[in-house]
């Protein structure tokens, strides 16, 4: 199993900018595909980004596409989401995950973070 814990959340301005960072347990990061994740009040979990276990593929839902920017660093076991131009809509628990899958459409997510909190005020 892989550990994963999320930082970065915080409150921010609408049109501000801040870059969630998620930190990995164990020394197999890069057998990981990694998703980014968020979750409002009253709505389900929404998939924002993925990235390939090498970092060489990304896919953005229409929600994070232009805005936000996933990447990864395997040496630091560590996978990112730079969120810019942040809106309040963006307002939500964000979540990073896990999976020993290939890079795909189809990718279900194993493993979990515990979520950090991201408020954008108007």
């Amino acid at each position: 199993q892989v550990q994963l814990v999320e930082s970065g959340g915080g409150l921010v301005q609408a049109g501000g900018s801040l870059r969630l960072s998620c930190a990995a347990s164990g020394r197999t990061f890069n057998s990981y595909s990694m998703g980014w994740f968020r979750q409002a009040p009253g709505t389900e979990r929404e998939f924002l980004a993925s990235i390939s276990r090498r970092g060489g593929s990304t896919y953005y839902t229409d929600a994070a596409k232009g805005r936000f920017t996933i990447s990864r660093d395997n040496a630091k076991n560590t996978v990112y989401l730079q969120m810019n131009s942040l809106k309040p809509e963006d307002t939500a628990v964000y979540y990073c995950a896990a999976t020993r899958a290939f890079h795909s459409a189809t990718m279900t997510f194993d493993y979990w973070g515990q979520g950090t909190q991201v408020t954008v005020s108007s």
